[in-house]
């Protein structure tokens, strides 16, 4: 076996999906394949073989993610990745992560690749920093009281029983959000099928999946789709569980009325949303934080496909003029000496061979590069060297992006 991996053909896809749901021990249902097959780019996915048997895959998708400043910079969503578990240890991942991030270097269209980590600790080693994190939070509902604006009271809701029926609106809704918050990618067409996904698996036990629509000044301004799983406590007192698939708005009114929504459900205790953002107003409008149960976990990792293009693609929340020394091992096109100056209007980014003032990583520099990892928590990690005296706060500083950078988009 020489661990040199191969486009993937159209014919091999079904072998090729097979082969993923073994390595994540997963069983797709068939209107999710269906889903997943129309979306599927097979000419963008990787395989390795032994003899005839795949062993190995791995793909990328063409996004379009929001960057610091509200610009959408065209990256690669990394996804698909499996190793065999008879193939462990044997350098096929490494081939995998080699000829993709090769190929995207020789199409130069994707400066940036991005991924959500099945397990974070693989990616590091190739360069991958998490550059945004998310809240798991279960709040009671009947212990959480919200502070609603004002403005909730405006809102009007109306509740969809098909989801599907609702699609264009939700749709605009989710696409007026993208430019407003770093790590938001725009919808490819036909994903916005797979957000309408209600498979057994997916619901968990649940309700078939509803949805509340936000209106305002007759327009929609947010949603909220979800589902009820029923259930008792020990003394056969009802306590179910509403199950938040996904919520999104455009102010804070219609935020705050979905959420009071959802919380004021009859016979459920227990309100479950698996991703916010870390700066969720949600979590603002609460009385009471402890009766929420955050839970901080990571969200997106990032790596610079192309140094320079990716630093000067994203704006800066004040001027900076630094010497970066960047050292990536796994793109050794990367490692050198960059000056990166900016601001709120733009950056330029250009080899140079003035004098370093900070010295990091591949992997520090994605972490930082959506505004969401601060460079000076890096420092004081041990993770970036700062040269000359000063520079690290100022680059810090304007590496920083608010609202805080995070990814609702599955892939």
């Amino acid at each position: 076996m020489t661990c040199e991996p191969e486009v993937l053909q159209a014919a091999e896809w079904d072998a090729w999906s097979a082969h993923i749901l073994r390595s994540f021990g997963a069983e797709e249902p068939p209107e999710e394949r269906e889903v997943m097959r129309d979306l599927s780019r097979w000419e963008r996915g990787l395989v390795v073989r032994d003899g005839s048997e795949i062993v190995g895959t791995a793909a990328s998708l063409p996004f379009r993610m929001t960057v610091p400043g509200g610009s959408p910079v065209r990256a690669a969503g990394v996804t698909s990745v499996s190793t065999a578990p008879t193939h462990r240890r044997r350098g096929v991942l490494r081939s995998l992560m080699r000829r993709q991030l090769d190929d995207l270097h020789e199409a130069g269209e994707e400066p940036l690749a991005v991924l959500t980590a099945t397990e974070p600790a693989i990616y590091g080693r190739f360069g991958y920093g998490m550059a945004s994190r998310k809240v798991d939070a279960r709040l009671e509902a009947g212990g959480v009281r919200l502070q609603l604006p004002p403005s909730a009271e405006k809102v009007r809701l109306r509740l969809v029983d098909e989801p599907a029926l609702v699609r264009e609106e939700c749709e605009e809704v989710y696409a007026a959000c993208v430019p407003g918050r770093a790590g938001m990618l725009e919808r490819l067409p036909g994903w916005e099928n797979l957000a309408l996904l209600d498979t057994a698996e997916q619901r968990h036990g649940a309700t078939a999946l509803a949805c509340v629509l936000a209106e305002s000044e007759g327009r929609t301004t947010g949603y909220a789709r979800y589902g009820l799983k029923r259930g008792r406590d020990e003394r056969g007192v009802h306590a179910g569980t509403v199950l938040v698939r996904d919520l999104m708005a455009l102010d804070p009114g219609s935020a705050g009325a979905l959420w009071q929504y959802l919380l004021d459900l009859d016979l459920m205790s227990t309100v479950h949303t698996g991703s916010l953002p870390v700066d969720d107003p949600l979590l603002e409008m609460a009385d009471d934080l402890r009766r929420c149960s955050p839970v901080l976990r990571d969200d997106l990792f990032c790596r610079p496909v192309e140094v320079g293009r990716a630093l000067a693609s994203r704006a800066y929340a004040q001027g900076v003029d630094v010497v970066l020394e960047v050292e990536d091992a796994f793109c050794p096109w990367n490692s050198g000496r960059w000056r990166l100056s900016g601001d709120e209007s733009g950056a330029a980014c250009e080899p140079t061979r003035d004098a370093a003032e900070l010295s990091l990583t591949v992997r520090e520099l994605g972490a930082a590069y959506l505004g969401g990892t601060s460079l000076l928590s890096l420092e004081r990690a041990g993770r970036v060297e700062e040269i000359r005296p000063g520079a690290l706060r100022v680059a810090s500083a304007a590496f920083r992006t608010e609202p805080a950078p995070w990814v609702p988009h599955r892939f």
